[in-house]
């Protein structure tokens, strides 16, 4: 761009608009070197700027010229002297960009840039913006503030960001060269905290030092409902905190809560390590103790360790280690070991007890994007019966009323041969915690190869009888184990387990009948490996019959034949389309099956019971086999199934729809039953009772409705034994109802019938609990951060309460069990209980819930447990109280929610006596 002369002695320069890169600025040093002089005017409507010029040469190439003739004549001379002139080094080192709403001006003679309104400045890795921004280009600083809006109050604070760091003060001076700042009223997030210092000095990138900071995890930072105060504060973004003497304020009302120094760790990783502060709380039975307190190891990105322990002054004590693991993409999981030493009372007093429970848990699952063809999962809850009823550390009541702990740990792989051949292998665990067995299978081989069709053909079209024909190879090997609590894992224990290996070769067709039914035939072969066998015999000095184990291999061999014919029958009833209930539609599927199965007497012995020896008696060396036994006598059955549905189209409410709806009046209802050709009427009858079953949905499938009953045919003597006469013939009805039971689940709530949060009880059911809180919320000691009830916002309409005038959302969880019994005459209701569970929002912030029911047979409340939490914004405060039963106990809790001051709270809990 040239500098052109007019009359008045000045450089008209081609007007530069606002808003373009401001590294355009940098050429007002090649104007000023070719005469350009100050700013002479500023059009502010028109965003342009004006620029005089002192007098010059008017083609500024003609010094281009001149300076290399004087090049050219000096080239005769016998020294040529060199410049002296020093460049000047541009004041800018990068690009910078620029925009304000009012203006934007530049003062040349004192080196400033000042923009106004809603003012963005842009440069190296600085983002400004502001009321005002004033630029000072020769010093490289900075300076940002606010403005006054039309009422005279400040707004527009600045907003300060410089790579990750964001900082919002009500004024800012920044050294672009020095990375010095100095920072008035900043405010700043770091993490999950929050600080705010009345003056803040940036000495680098790394290092800033507060004054009169506070810091919270509040989302008001100008008015929390509490912080930390101090006025000496070296921050290190990203890192760390360390702070001079440092004292608690509650309600903007001080309190003794002080530390003489503080250090708070700040990091942008998922986790750290670092020491978890136990909580305190005593006991009558076991005196004053100490809870939860241990370190947590952030060991890498994929897995972690938490190790927590509690001790009692009476000597009780409990260890705990929990770890997740995780890899993206692969698997993730977590394994949790408890174990307590438990002691009630003093040594020397009667009610003295001294016991140790332990509890293993282990949850494994695998990506199935990792490895199509195979995998692996684990879902472990193993350890003492009496972990869950006597723990000191948990109030799991619906792991507590629970009364089976089952485990299982399998792997599968799948080889892609012809056939193709699938394999797993798998243990499983099954305690029940009232008797204490447990039945293991260590471990369970499971070979399976795919079906066989040697008469399809090269087209692989299977259709007929012949054509149809497959077999298949299946192999099951099993390593059984029944043993009790106290021998677990004992020597005994495994000297009682039980090896069996079960091949099967199951050939099979099927093909159509009269177009209209579906036939089936399959004959099988099995064949049991053993290890163990028995002999039966009298034993003269015991006087009884005992069995002697016979280690060994052992085989036996049977085989069986089987068949069926069903068909599908549909039935529709119209009723006409302007009726409200246009048509029913009925769908049968009767089926019919023949079973048979040779006797296999080939395997059976004879044994004396008693001392003559007169009296003998059949029985086979493989009884008590993992795999069964061979049969005595021959099985010979024929069995009826009927299934049914029963569906409705019904008018749409909706008038805008011309369809009509379709509705399901039964989802089920079934009846089965089966006749033994071989029955003599004496031992074994020939009519097995018929069981009917059924279910249907209620309520636009909100209510679930189960129901079944169990009709003998034949009449029973005195004795309760079922006679070979019917029931009809002895005076009675058709069927004799031995059993029944009708059960119902409803759910609903406020939320458009939302289900509730997956990881609510997700705890509860690692222990064994229930998936609902009809049994009450379980309570982990371990970490009470998490709220009693759903706190995951749902998108339904909530209930707007006319007192409040707010949203106050509501769940209701019902469920009713009816059961009957007349096996023996009785006659009589022998289970009749009703649970509910509901949880509601008393006002925005106050939430209460309650799991109660009653049982009409023993007349009784059944558990009962009542929660109260209070939102108190970044703290949380909750109550939850089981006010009468065996496990009757309360527990009151307030604490901040956000992790990283987890370990300021309040933990006070009832003990169980009754445990």
């Amino acid at each position: 761009m040239a500098c052109q002369k007019t009359s008045h002695n000045f450089t008209k320069i081609a007007f530069i608009p606002l808003h373009t890169n401001l590294f355009n600025i940098v050429l007002l040093s090649f104007f000023l070197s070719i005469g350009c002089a100050n700013v002479y005017s500023q059009d502010i409507n028109n965003k342009k700027i004006a620029l005089p010029a002192k007098e010059q040469t008017d083609n500024p190439k003609s010094i281009v010229n001149k300076n290399k003739a004087k090049t050219v004549e000096s080239k005769d001379t016998t020294s040529i002297k060199k410049d002296t002139v020093k460049q000047q080094k541009l004041f800018l080192d990068g690009k910078v960009k620029y925009k304000a709403d009012q203006y934007a001006k530049i003062d040349q003679k004192k080196k400033l840039i000042t923009l106004y309104d809603k003012a963005e400045l842009y440069y190296q890795d600085v983002e400004l913006k502001a009321g005002l921004i004033v630029m000072d280009y020769e010093k490289n600083e900075v300076y940002a503030g606010r403005i006054k809006d039309s009422t005279g109050r400040p707004s527009q604070n600045p907003v300060f960001k410089q790579g990750p760091n964001v900082i919002e003060p009500d004024s800012i001076r920044f050294n672009f060269k020095t990375k010095k700042a100095l920072i008035w009223n900043s405010r700043s997030d770091q993490g999950e905290f929050k600080i705010k210092a009345a003056i803040t000095k940036k000495e680098n990138d790394s290092v800033y030092f507060l004054k009169g900071a506070r810091f919270t995890t509040s989302k008001n930072i100008d008015n929390p409902e509490y912080y930390f105060q101090t006025n000496k504060v070296k921050f290190i973004p990203g890192k760390k905190v360390i702070t001079g003497v440092t004292h608690m304020v509650i309600a903007n009302v001080p309190t003794p809560i002080a530390l003489p120094f503080a250090y708070f760790p700040m990091t942008k990783e998922t986790s750290i390590s670092g020491i978890i502060l136990p909580s305190y709380n005593d006991s009558n039975s076991r005196g004053f103790s100490l809870q939860n307190g241990g370190y947590y190891f952030a060991l890498n990105d994929h897995y972690d360790l938490t190790v927590l322990g509690d001790y009692y002054t009476n000597g009780s004590y409990g260890m705990r280690f929990e770890s997740s693991y995780a890899k993206r993409y692969n698997y993730r999981g977590n394994l949790n070991f408890r174990f307590e030493n438990l002691i009630t009372s003093e040594r020397g007093y009667p009610d003295y007890l001294k016991q140790r429970i332990y509890n293993l848990q282990w949850s494994h699952s695998k990506d199935s994007q990792a490895s199509p063809n195979s995998s692996f999962s684990a879902s472990v809850n193993l350890g003492s019966s009496k972990y869950f009823k006597q723990s000191i550390n948990q109030t799991n009541i619906g792991s507590n009323l629970n009364n089976t702990l089952s485990s299982s740990v399998s792997y599968s792989k799948t080889f892609n041969t012809v056939p193709q051949l699938r394999m797993s292998l798998s243990a499983t665990h099954s305690q029940n915690t009232q008797t204490e067995e447990i039945n293991m299978t260590l471990p369970t081989l499971q070979l399976s190869v795919d079906r066989i069709y040697p008469f399809a053909g090269k087209d692989y079209i299977k259709k007929g009888f012949f054509k149809n024909i497959n077999l298949q190879y299946n192999l099951n090997g099993r390593n059984s184990i029944t043993t009790t609590d106290s021998l677990f894992f004992k020597p005994q224990m495994f000297r009682d387990a039980k090896l069996g290996v079960q091949h099967s070769i199951p050939l099979s067709t099927n093909f159509k009948l009269f177009k209209y039914f579906s036939a089936s035939s399959s004959l099988n072969y099995e064949e049991v490996w053993t290890a163990k066998t028995i002999e039966r015999n009298f034993d003269t000095d015991q006087s009884k019959v005992v069995d002697k184990t016979i280690n060994g291999f052992d085989a036996f061999r049977t085989y069986s034949f089987s068949s069926s014919v069903g068909t599908t029958i549909y039935g529709t009833f119209n009723f006409g389309d302007d009726k409200k209930i246009q048509s029913i539609r009925h769908v049968m599927r009767p089926s019919l099956s023949y079973g048979y199965t040779p006797s296999f007497e080939k395997y059976y012995d004879t044994y004396a019971s008693d001392a003559s020896g007169t009296m003998l008696k059949q029985y086979t060396r493989f009884e008590g086999g993992i795999f069964g036994a061979p049969g005595l006598n021959n099985s010979n059955n024929i069995g009826f199934d009927l299934s049914n549905t029963f569906e409705a189209k019904v008018t749409d409410k909706d008038e805008t729809k011309t369809e009509p709806k379709k509705v399901m009046l039964l989802n089920n209802l079934n009846l089965s039953t089966s006749y033994d050709l071989n029955a003599d009427g004496i031992n074994t009858l020939a009519w097995s009772p018929v069981r009917v079953s059924g279910g249907t949905q209620l309520f636009d499938n909100k209510m679930n409705v189960n129901f079944g009953a169990t009709l003998d045919p034949y009449a029973i003597d005195n004795s309760g034994n079922r006679i070979n006469v019917f029931n009809f013939d002895n005076g009675g009805s058709l069927f004799r109802m031995t059993s029944s039971n009708m059960t119902l689940n409803y759910s609903l709530s406020s939320k458009g019938f939302d289900k509730k949060n997956k990881d609510k009880n997700e705890q509860s059911q690692r222990n064994g609990g229930r998936e609902d809180d009809l049994f009450g919320t379980n309570t982990d000691i371990n970490d009470n951060r998490k709220s009693q009830f759903d706190d995951e916002e749902t998108e339904g309409e909530d209930v707007v309460s006319e007192f409040f005038k707010s949203k106050l959302p509501w769940d209701m969880t019902f469920a009713y069990s009816l059961t009957y019994g007349n096996g023996n005459r009785e006659n009589k209701i022998i289970g009749n209980s009703i649970m509910i569970s509901a949880n509601a929002d008393l006002t925005p912030k106050w939430k209460a819930g309650i799991s109660t029911g009653y049982d009409f047979v023993q007349n009784g409340v059944t558990f009962t447990q009542l929660r109260f939490e209070r939102d108190l914004l970044s703290w949380r405060m909750d109550f939850n109280w089981a006010p009468f039963g065996s496990n009757a106990n309360w527990g009151f809790f307030i604490g901040i929610k956000s992790g990283v001051l987890s370990d300021i709270k309040w933990d006070k809990r009832s003990s169980n006596a009754n445990r």
